[in-house]
């Protein structure tokens, strides 16, 4: 039996003009394309005309696929096709499960390969012009989950480390629990005006960002009914947005006048809507 590889890609924060060179070229060689839901649907266009495109989404309360039966797909697709992509939004090395996956595929005898990419914890703070180390405010940064896995008797996330000893702060999968994490880092000595960034649909065209104090975070999402995805950065750095906040400017001047096709991810299917920013319902691809 011929064995195929699975390569474990980063698909970048959202833009498509962020997915690397050699992700590209894999989803266009990829027999069989198995993607997340924070993948950004215009980036399946490079797949082949006759890829498998299989959507192995997860959201809060949704999950199309648990993790298991997805290390066992992957493993049964490397028998079908020669080059298997395993799609994931940002880098799948940082809180992707990427590990797991390859932790399943080794003893399966299944070649595999990780193919880093843009990491949203960067990228979404930086579309929001806020830099996550700068010299004189923060010379550490953390990335942190704010969803733990919920068989998990007592969090494993030390508060009090992050909140006296990292200057920034960049939690991923943080909006639910935000009041929460708010109340642990106060408790632990970070003062409540220090200044809190909830950035959601990072990178994309519909970007948007709230910026508030810490003490106050958890009231403003509740008060803008922000949700996911979105990614909190709390720190210093998140003052210079004032002054750095260049996405915003550049959406005015060229994004209002852009005639290119976007598409975004809708449940488990692909929409389309020229020249807006939000999803279409005009469903493709499936």
């Amino acid at each position: 039996m011929n064995i195929g590889k699975v390569y474990l890609v980063g698909a970048g924060p959202g833009d498509p003009d962020l997915l690397t060179i050699k992700a590209r070229d894999l989803i266009a060689a990829a027999g069989c394309v198995v993607y997340d839901h924070l993948v950004n649907p215009e980036i399946l266009r490079h797949a082949a005309p006759g890829a498998e495109l299989i959507y192995a989404g997860k959201r809060r309360g949704k999950c199309a696929m648990r993790q298991e039966t997805i290390n066992a797909l992957l493993v049964t697709k490397a028998t079908e096709h020669d080059i298997v992509v395993r799609l994931k939004g940002g880098d799948p090395f940082i809180f992707g499960r990427g590990g797991e996956e390859a932790l399943a595929l080794a003893p399966a005898g299944v070649p595999w390969e990780i193919v880093p990419g843009v990491s949203a914890g960067a990228a979404v703070a930086a579309y929001a012009g806020i830099p996550v180390t700068h010299r004189g405010l923060s010379s550490s940064v953390a990335f942190i989950t704010g969803h733990e896995d919920p068989a998990k008797t007592e969090s494993s996330v030390n508060w009090e480390r992050l909140a006296r000893g990292v200057d920034t702060l960049v939690i991923f999968m943080g909006v639910s629990s935000a009041p929460e994490i708010a109340k642990q880092l106060m408790a632990h000595g970070l003062g409540g005006e220090t200044p809190a960034a909830v950035i959601r649909w990072g990178t994309y065209e519909h970007q948007e960002c709230h910026v508030t104090a810490l003490v106050e975070l958890g009231r403003l999402i509740e008060a803008r009914a922000v949700t996911a995805p979105a990614i909190i950065v709390i720190g210093e750095v998140v003052r210079l947005r004032e002054k750095l906040n260049w996405f915003d400017s550049a959406k005015n001047s060229v994004y209002s006048t852009d005639t290119r096709r976007r598409v975004y991810q809708t449940n488990d299917a692909v929409a389309v809507k020229q020249g807006s920013q939000e999803p279409g319902r005009v469903f493709l691809l499936r």
